[in-house]
């Protein structure tokens, strides 16, 4: 009986998720937020069976790991503008001081607020820190366009960060694994090997094993000789599924980050031929997969929610999640942003919508499933699922209000007659 109750569930979810972003759309009501109080509902049940992450480690690895990159491939077919220095300043800045900073405020919560010992704090640092590429849509650009300046800063940096960071919080992971397998005996010689297989080595063969997935799958996509294999001409939108599977597969196969070769690939497939129509067809696909995966993945959440997976939350460790959400990631966001094309109100909505979710999932099931028990599972599972809930509300509910006001007054600043400049338009 149960096989089939679950099937009636997957059929629902998806038939939900293709029908209420069109009855919410102008609501300050999300998807996300639907099913996660939808899978709260269904965790009341009685019979239901029971849904504990920390039992089931590896499948929730396996399964948030699967939209995640799904959802960085989408991330990366969106973003019109190319990769430069001074282009994509917004997103260097979020990746390398906005997030370093939030897992060590992070980090100084934990332990002192929640009283984590410091190798688990600096883990749920990690584990916290990403914005979010699956449950952050609702402030991110939208399809490709031919257009290379049509995005405004906002949507652009938050979407082009979350393509990144989430591969660029892996060695703070890997970092507190390594301290707790050393644990007292943890030296300079364990920082120093980590720093160069976990940041330099993994790193580099992320970027590379992107790059060459990429141009490879271009190459074959756009350019062949003869035009009956020119795959893009065809634009069968499961194609985006190869180039991330291959990406992703072959880069952790060489040892390197399969969440930045997937966002890398996909950045370098855009470019290859920027106003490609088959663009728009893989991003669909990659993104009404996306939608269906997450939808089953928050009824899942919320279920364990209401199962107990807050059992061992204390209003310490709460107010950590909340501190997060409301203070931290504001803050350093709005900080790393200074001196940016963003003027002051962009600044200010993106360092908000820092959205927490499936990533920080992944993380820590990865995290604990790599550990030898030296993580405390319970209370790390139980801050991380409180605050992607409390994300999911409260970014659920100001982001279609807080967008809208800000898209208006984009628009009243710039001249009606030319709509290419509204993207670059500072509040």
């Amino acid at each position: 009986m149960l096989p089939y109750v679950l099937f009636s569930l997957a059929g629902l979810g998806a038939l939900t998720a293709a029908l209420l972003p069109r009855v919410v759309s102008s609501l300050p009501f999300s998807l996300p937020m639907a099913f996660l109080g939808g899978g709260v509902l269904l965790g009341l049940v009685p019979g239901m069976p029971s849904i504990d992450p920390i039992e089931h480690t590896t499948a929730t690895q396996h399964v948030a790991e699967v939209v995640v990159i799904i959802s960085l491939m989408g991330a990366g077919l969106a973003l019109d503008r190319p990769v430069g220095w001074r282009a994509w300043a917004s997103t260097w800045r979020l990746v390398a001081l906005a997030m370093p900073l939030t897992i060590l405020l992070v980090t100084l919560g934990g332990h002192l607020l929640a009283g984590l010992p410091l190798v688990a704090a600096l883990l749920l640092g990690a584990v916290l820190a990403p914005t979010d590429p699956v449950l952050a849509t609702d402030v991110q650009v939208g399809e490709p366009s031919d257009s290379t300046d049509a995005e405004d800063e906002v949507r652009f940096a938050l979407t082009s960060e979350a393509g990144l960071n989430d591969g660029a919080a892996f060695p703070a992971v890997h970092l507190a694994l390594v301290l707790a397998a050393a644990g007292a005996a943890a030296g300079w010689s364990d920082v120093g090997g980590w720093a160069l297989e976990d940041v330099l080595v993994r790193g580099v063969v992320g970027v590379v094993g992107g790059l060459v997935v990429g141009k490879a799958l271009a190459t074959l996509f756009f350019r062949p000789g003869r035009r009956s294999t020119r795959l893009a001409d065809q634009a069968e939108g499961f194609t985006s599924l190869a180039v991330t599977f291959l990406a992703y597969g072959l880069t952790e196969l060489a040892h390197g980050y399969g969440f930045v070769a997937v966002f890398v690939a996909a950045c370098t497939i855009r470019s290859a031929e920027r106003d490609h129509g088959a663009h728009k067809v893989a991003h669909s696909f990659v993104e009404q997969i996306e939608r269906m995966l997450t939808s089953w993945l928050l009824l899942l959440l919320g279920a364990a929610l209401a199962d107990g997976l807050l059992s061992g939350l204390t209003w310490q460790g709460a107010l950590v999640g909340v501190l997060l959400i409301a203070v931290i990631r504001p803050l350093v966001g709005w900080l790393s942003l200074l001196g940016t094309r963003s003027g002051q109100r962009e600044r200010l909505v993106i360092g908000i919508f820092g959205v927490r979710g499936i990533g920080s999932l992944f993380y820590l099931a990865y995290a604990l499933a790599e550990d030898e028990g030296g993580f405390p599972a319970e209370p790390l599972w139980a801050i991380v699922g409180f605050t992607v809930a409390l994300s999911v509300v409260v970014h659920g509910v100001s982001a279609t209000p807080l967008v809208r006001r800000l898209d208006a007054a984009r628009f009243q600043a710039a001249p009606s007659d030319r709509a290419e400049d509204v993207a670059s338009t500072h509040l």
